[in-house]
């Protein structure tokens, strides 16, 4: 009997997916799930016919592949993983390749590739994202690992993921141990940002120009035709115009409360250890937190009850002002993602291709949008850019863009309108910007207390000094605390 090419582990709504769509490529697929009524179910089902193999156990699923074997694992991320791996060891052999597909943190993407290659094999962390839809159709894939288990995998992924308008894959190798896992917390991270920035222009509309759902879907249809063109932007058009059975807009009566899966806090607090300034995306997954806490804000309403204040501009200039600082904003959101890339590449050594980064998610994945393609020309002029925003292009767009991102804050903190990530990245904006900031009497502050000494404008930069402010204190520091 003929071999298959891979194996899958875990048959919810992504794995049976991507079985399809491996099928559908010509690949002969066999499958294994714990609960193995999902397996007969399935082989019997949506795939009879196809050339996909129902395995009843591990070893059998083992059995049933071609040397070198890829078992790829969509399992829930965490304990089952390593559970997963424990219990594949003792049937596979060396050179065997082991794959999770699954939201791991980096971190144990890294932990497990060391440990599965010193068993003699070879492991992968691949971020997947697309959700249902892109697993069947094509995802964009984010593969790191075992560099030598690459070749193996390629064709597969590469004729599994989605395609950019001139045929090449979303997918592309990211690097070492979690450099792929690493690539997809960012992605997601960004995807948190993006939703979160949506929700705040759609607040605007409803709330300061008091748009209905109707008039708020035409605005993100002519969103939709600009540098904004993008999955979200387009999903937001066709949620806003959806009705009810009672013909009324179906987002008027859904909860305001907001869920989350981890992957967003993730990235903020790499950024965090990696001292990068992750401020927008940091407010967007904050303003989930706040979100859910429905009934303490609806009490705390009552408390502090505010007069609407009256919108007397031009209704259509205003709503172009929101595209702008839209567009701005999300440029600052994409600008801190690819500042964590960079801070995390040198701190665990990975060759990251940042213009690569912006191909594999130019189609296929949550995020992706016309504008990616940008991003990837700016990174394919200058593969140094320390800053999306300092490449020509973006340079010249954000100065375009920013007087009307400055009168959209405006508006929202006169009209009492929660804006927490535009305002945020309007705010790194700025400060990213200034030659001057305030940290120099901060640094004055922490020597006065703490005698953790600052460094003056009139010396060479590294040599610090020390204060005794109040001439009660003596010469002893306590060292400096950088990041």
């Amino acid at each position: 009997m003929k071999k298959a090419d891979i194996g899958l582990i875990g048959l919810a709504v992504m794995g049976e997916n991507l079985v399809m769509n491996m099928e559908s490529k010509g690949f002969t697929v066999s499958v294994f799930n714990r609960t193995t009524d999902k397996v007969k179910n399935f082989v019997e089902g949506r795939a009879r016919g196809k050339n996909i193999l129902g395995t009843y156990s591990l070893e059998e699923l083992v059995d049933s592949l071609e040397r070198p074997r890829k078992i790829m694992m969509m399992v829930q991320a965490g304990k089952a993983v390593d559970e997963m791996i424990e219990q594949l060891l003792p049937y596979v052999q060396e050179g065997d390749i082991l794959i999770d597909g699954g939201n791991s943190h980096f971190s144990d993407t890294i932990r497990r590739t060391e440990y599965v290659e010193s068993k003699g094999l070879l492991y992968i962390g691949t971020g997947v994202s697309g959700g249902e839809e892109g697993a069947l159709k094509g995802p964009s894939m984010m593969p790191g690992g075992s560099i030598e288990a690459w070749p193996h995998l390629k064709p597969i992924f590469q004729a599994v993921s989605a395609r950019v308008d001139d045929g090449t894959p979303c997918c592309e190798w990211m690097g070492e141990n979690g450099a792929g896992h690493f690539v997809k917390m960012v992605h997601n991270g960004i995807e948190y940002g993006d939703m979160q920035l949506i929700c705040e222009a759609y607040h605007l509309m409803r709330d300061v120009l008091g748009m209905s759902a109707d008039e708020m879907h035409e605005a993100f249809r002519r969103f939709n035709e600009t540098d904004l063109d993008s999955y979200l932007i387009e999903i937001t058009r066709d949620i806003l115009a959806y009705k009810d059975e009672d013909g009324k807009p179906l987002v008027d009566k859904i909860l305001d409360t907001a869920g989350q899966k981890g992957t967003g806090k993730w990235m903020s607090v790499s950024a965090l250890d990696e001292g990068v300034p992750l401020t927008l995306i940091s407010e967007a997954v904050f303003a989930r937190c706040l979100s859910a806490i429905k009934d303490e804000r609806v009490a705390a309403a009552r408390e502090y009850p505010r007069e609407k204040a009256v919108f007397e501009g031009d209704r259509e200039e205003f709503i172009e002002k929101i595209r702008q600082a839209l567009l701005a904003s999300k440029i600052i959101s994409y600008a801190q993602g690819y500042a964590l890339l960079r801070a995390a590449a040198a701190e665990y050594k990975w060759d990251l291709n940042y213009g690569s980064i912006a191909l594999i998610w130019r189609a296929g994945c949550i995020i992706r949008s016309v504008f990616l393609g940008r991003i990837k020309e700016a990174f394919d002029r200058n593969p140094g850019l320390t800053n999306l925003i300092l490449d020509p292009y973006f340079k010249d767009l954000m100065k375009k863009l920013a007087p009307a991102w400055r009168d959209v804050a405006a508006a929202a903190i006169t009209h009492g309108i929660p804006i927490p990530a535009m305002s945020s990245g309007l705010a790194y904006f700025d400060g990213y910007t200034s030659e001057f900031l305030p940290a120099n009497l901060l640094q004055a502050q922490r020597d006065y207390f703490g005698a953790h000494m600052y460094q003056r404008l009139d010396a060479e930069r590294g040599k610090f000094f020390h204060t005794n402010w109040t001439e009660r204190g003596g010469d002893t520091v306590s060292g400096t605390y950088v990041l």
